[in-house]
């Protein structure tokens, strides 16, 4: 019998998203967005291994960019992700106030994009 669409395009998603770390980046931007300087922050990991996990997530069309001068910010293409690892994570027993999908902080002390910084580039000039 051949494999229908939806169940191809799920098992996808949940292949991509067997992946951990994946799962804490998804996590970590939330509802917000965040580039790659702010992700090492946050997750203390060398922007290498944050950017091949990101492509991964950008291909199988989990996150969306979105260009700010030199920096790229990435953000979920549909929120209801969350919703997923939520029930996912119910599923496999997490107790629901052990659950955390907000995101982390949108500035970080660490972080030198222009959201953390507060030196947001002008739409118009580009710096």
């Amino acid at each position: 019998m051949k494999t229908m669409n939806y169940e191809r395009k799920v098992g996808n998603l949940f292949a991509v998203l067997g992946n951990p770390f994946r799962i804490k980046i998804v996590v970590s931007i939330g509802l917000g967005e965040a580039c790659v300087c702010h992700l090492e922050s946050v997750l203390e990991k060398r922007q290498a291994y944050i950017s091949q996990h990101l492509m991964a997530l950008r291909d199988a069309g989990i996150l969306e960019t979105r260009r700010e001068g030199k920096f790229v910010f990435y953000r979920l293409s549909n929120p209801q992700i969350l919703d997923v690892i939520e029930k996912g994570g119910l599923a496999a027993g997490i107790d629901e106030k052990d659950l955390s999908l907000h995101g982390y902080p949108i500035r970080d002390k660490d972080c030198i994009c222009p959201h953390c910084t507060g030196d947001l580039i002008n739409k118009n000039t580009g710096i």
